[in-house]
């Protein structure tokens, strides 16, 4: 079969590879569409250090079952799905609390691949994070199953609701995620960005306010009456808007840091303000399986509508082209069709 090979940051290579056979309990996926997200373009441009290089990567996905190991009853093959790449082991400290999106074994177990003809994935996934796809979803929008779970993981716990005020910094496929679920809530959203591109496409999916970054102080201070923000979620990843976003947030609100800082990274926060303020600053990582079926629901009745988000697809043959093109910021996601 034929699979695209991260080979080292910057260089793709499509290699023939054999084809897996599933083993019991797993599926072997026929690769109908995949996405290319925010961590597969770090990994790409810098590397990364949960894609082994050389190796294969991507892990938004949907297809249709190719073949199926022993013991497989819920799906068959020819089946069309859509799965997310993890599942918690159920069996570690972190998961018998409850705790599945921190569970010990997670990365470990992850299953990465999508940018290629097929994809086995183990059993723990198959029997916790797979469903089958409804005939009116496309494979492209069911694909945005794993990047909708880690949005839900985050913003679930907060409660936004209609009388909520929500900054998000950063517009790229994450932040325009979030954008969508706090809208689909009800949600008064305000939107920040570098790029003018990917503010506009923010507008046209529903921001109420689209802004330069310089601007944001004031801009957060006069459309929330001096307040700020009920919600601030930093989706850049970069320490010092993580220092910032404190600032934009009103008395008892909530920041939420989505955006991953390089390791050992480090961020300073006014400590009269978190304490004085009762500001909570909150990370997020991953997702449960309780997020995942939250997901799915989202996107199957329509309640997230993610195709404005794909720029652009590509055969697999092209990937090396759609990696290129988002390491110069052009386009938010591209589909890789195999």
């Amino acid at each position: 079969m034929l699979a695209a090979i991260l080979t080292k940051p910057g260089s793709i290579e499509l290699q023939d590879i054999k084809k897996p056979e599933p083993s019991e309990g797993e599926l072997l996926i026929k690769v109908k569409a995949s996405l290319t997200c925010g961590t597969d373009l770090k990994a790409f441009f810098r590397g990364h250090a949960l894609i082994p290089m050389p190796g294969p990567f991507g892990h938004e996905f949907s297809g249709i079952v190719a073949a199926r190991g022993k013991g497989v009853s819920r799906f068959r093959e020819g089946d069309a799905v859509m799965s997310v790449h993890s599942a918690p082991c159920l069996s570690c400290p972190y998961c018998g609390r409850g705790f599945f999106n921190l569970c010990e074994n997670i990365m470990a177990s992850k299953a990465l691949g999508a940018f290629a003809e097929y994809i086995l994935i183990p059993k723990h996934i198959v029997r916790q994070n797979m469903f089958k796809k409804p005939e009116g979803l496309s494979f492209a929008e069911a694909s945005f199953l794993e990047p909708l779970a880690c949005v839900v993981h985050g913003m679930e716990p907060l409660g936004v609701e209609d009388k909520d005020t929500v900054l998000i910094i950063g517009a790229g496929p994450i932040g325009l995620l979030h954008l969508l679920t706090a809208k689909a809530r009800g949600a008064k959203v305000l939107m920040t960005d570098i790029e003018t591109s990917r503010l506009r496409t923010a507008k046209k999916l529903g921001a109420d306010l689209v802004f330069d970054p310089l601007k944001t102080v004031r801009t957060v201070r006069d459309f929330t009456g001096g307040m700020g923000a009920d919600y601030v979620i930093e989706c850049t990843g970069q320490p010092t808007v993580w220092e910032a976003s404190v600032d934009y947030v009103r008395r008892g609100g909530t920041v939420v840091m989505f955006g991953g800082c390089k390791a050992g990274a480090t961020v300073c926060f006014d400590a009269g303000r978190l304490h004085y303020d009762e500001i909570d600053v909150r990370g997020t990582f991953h997702f449960t399986p309780g997020d995942v079926k939250k997901a799915f629901r989202l996107l199957t009745t329509g309640a997230i509508d993610a195709r404005k988000l794909i720029s652009g697809r590509y055969r697999l043959t092209e990937i090396q082209t759609a990696f290129s093109r988002l390491l110069k910021g052009d386009g938010i996601k591209y589909a890789i069709i195999p």
